[in-house]
């Protein structure tokens, strides 16, 4: 019998605080017939912590290089903030990623609404417990983020606060959006009631392959795990609306 193909295999990288366990929904959908759907923690994020050195945008995306290559990923799904360490991570010499799937990535300042309020702490615990506070709150209305809160509570703190603090100097210092652009292909998955004014208006200068998914929440892939299946499925086919 000959054997099936090998097929791509999906580096699946979650946004801010998060783990791999955002998208284990994913694994139980269609997509599992398409792409091999590999979920990564990051250090500090269910996976441990860097040792010697800061959690910056820098060295997650030194630790994203490491994963592509040693699974030979060419695609890369990546969630809010992570979307700018796979940005990076595909600017390194050789690096196999030749496609990010942006799951409403940041593309402007104003996407860091929850890693920029770091900046605005003096030390991880304070801003640690700032934001497990806002996330209770948001919690409230919106049953999806109860399950963020809980993991951002089993989340390295220092690491946290780090990685927030650094990417709110990033954002300040360029274009998130602009620095995805130039490092590979890019699919952008979006509802556009998610995203700031700013990053709609940047959607429209620039020329960026997109899919919208209306009525989706800022982690589809926990509660709407098929409809991002589907969206997924186009990015990789290369079919966009």
């Amino acid at each position: 019998m000959t054997p099936a193909p090998e097929r791509d295999r999906l580096l699946c990288i979650a946004g801010f605080g998060d783990d791999a366990s955002m998208f284990a929904p994913l694994l139980e959908t269609s997509l599992t017939d398409v792409v091999d759907i590999q979920p990564i923690s990051l250090p500090g994020f269910g996976a441990p912590p860097l040792s010697g050195q800061k959690t910056t945008l820098a060295a997650l995306a030194d630790y994203v290089d490491k994963q592509a290559r040693e699974r030979g990923a060419r695609f890369i799904l990546a969630h809010s903030v992570a979307s700018i360490i796979a940005s990076l991570a595909a600017q390194r010499e050789g690096s196999p990623i030749e496609l990010i799937v942006s799951l409403e990535g940041n593309l402007t300042a104003e996407d860091a609404y929850f890693s920029g309020t770091a900046a605005d702490f003096e030390e991880p615990e304070a801003f640690r417990q700032a934001f497990l506070a806002r996330l209770y709150t948001m919690a409230s209305r919106e049953p999806v983020i109860a399950r963020y809160r809980q993991i951002v509570t089993d989340a390295d703190p220092l690491a946290l606060w780090e990685l927030g603090c650094d990417a709110h100097a990033f954002s300040s210092a360029c274009v998130p959006g602009d620095v995805l652009l130039s490092a590979a292909e890019v699919v952008y998955l979006y509802n556009p009631d998610n995203v700031p004014e700013s990053s709609l208006e940047w959607l429209e200068a620039n020329p960026i392959k997109a899919i919208t998914m209306p009525q989706a929440s800022h982690w589809p892939s926990i509660d709407q795990p098929e409809a991002l299946a589907t969206s997924i499925t186009q990015a990789l086919r290369g079919v966009y609306r």
